[in-house]
């Protein structure tokens, strides 16, 4: 299959439109789905095993993240005042 941008495009624009998202919205979009070396191998190393500390390396099912800042939801969760705790006990009278 032949890599075509301007189809890459519209099926991003198509995405962003059926989301309700706005040409004006802050967007950001990352690359997911990689590790990153946490290991300090040394000079003298495997090449085929290791690499050097801080190399990125993109698994093969890696993928793209488009995130709308503009619309995330940055309020804490509040508790739900409904709930009953079914846990606690209730102090005897004597």
């Amino acid at each position: 299959m032949i890599y075509n941008p301007l189809r890459v495009k519209a099926k991003i624009a198509e995405a962003l439109d059926t989301l309700g998202w706005d040409e004006m919205d802050d967007i950001t979009v990352e690359i997911a789905g990689s590790s990153v070396s946490g290991i300090d191998v040394g000079e003298e190393y495997n090449k085929k095993w290791q690499s050097p500390i801080g190399t990125r390396k993109y698994n093969k099912d890696a993928f793209i993240v488009i995130k709308n800042q503009s619309r995330r939801d940055l309020s804490k969760s509040q508790p739900n005042p409904d709930l009953k705790a079914h846990h606690v006990s209730e102090k005897k009278e004597e």
